[in-house]
């Protein structure tokens, strides 16, 4: 097997470790259908050994079939909102290699409190710490959270889903290893999370095949009504992850997505 390195000096404590405990945990859901995901070999301090994935095109099939195997993965469930993957207790990590960001674990058993106090409040605390936001953006965000249970509507019942947790389509990978058109996983922030985070991940930069995907998706588990529309919700954290890595014009992005929440 063809070895692929990722490797960065002095990481954050725990960094590979826990990306590779995520991928192998996100894998266990594969003899049950779940999407094919890159193979662990070894982690260390400082980098962390994957197998090595040639990429090809991906096709209307592989797409669909992906969207259906995301969905067992996501069944797969976890035992709480911000577990972390199965295996691991060490800090969690989200964002680019070169400036990962902590990204708050616990044991939260609704998703309106999980993404208020572990996702959305240390993210935008994080971004007026480094001086990107600002005491304003605060109180526009505890807007929307007050406003989360309406928001989310039936999906507020949902169990904890297994998800990936940084789903933008940099990370999925399309190949023909196998001889046909797949999806492999790679990358993730895996956690204990709302099943509508990676849908909404998919869709943020843009996705090939993404009506596929969504409609393989929705032939293993529909979703509730409404799903279209909390797409900019669940798009808040990593957009308010690109405010405190990027800044520039991802902040007014999210100042007119949160307003766009609030009517």
């Amino acid at each position: 097997m063809d070895t692929y390195r990722k490797s960065r000096g002095y990481a954050p404590k725990g960094f590979f470790e826990c990306e590779g405990r995520g991928l192998e945990w996100l894998g266990e859901a594969m003899p049950q259908g779940g999407p094919r995901v890159v193979q662990v070999i070894g982690w260390g301090d400082d980098h962390l050994d994957i197998e090595k994935v040639h990429s090809a095109m991906p096709t209307v099939k592989a797409a669909h079939d992906f969207g259906a195997a995301l969905a067992r993965m996501h069944d797969a469930g976890a035992p709480h909102f911000g577990s972390a993957p199965a295996g691991y207790d060490g800090t969690c990590y989200f964002g680019p290699l070169q400036d990962p960001v902590p990204m708050a674990t616990g044991e939260w058993d609704d998703p309106v409190s999980y993404y208020a106090e572990g996702r959305l409040r240390p993210m935008v605390e994080l971004g007026i710490r480094r001086g990107e936001l600002d005491e304003s953006d605060l109180a526009l965000t505890e807007q929307v959270i007050d406003a989360m249970p309406d928001l989310l509507g039936r999906a507020a019942s949902d169990k904890p889903a297994r998800v990936h947790g940084d789903l933008w389509s940099g990370n999925v990978m399309w190949t023909a290893d196998r001889g046909y058109s797949e999806a492999v996983l790679i990358d993730p922030a895996a956690h204990g999370g709302h099943r509508e985070e990676d849908l909404a991940m998919l869709g943020l930069f843009g996705m090939t095949y993404l009506r596929d995907i969504l409609d393989g998706y929705q032939s293993v588990h529909p979703l509730k009504a409404g799903w279209q529309e909390r797409m900019t919700l669940w798009r808040l954290y990593p957009i308010a992850g690109h405010c405190v890595f990027f800044g520039g014009g991802y902040v007014g992005e999210y100042r007119s997505m949160c307003r766009s929440l609030l009517g």
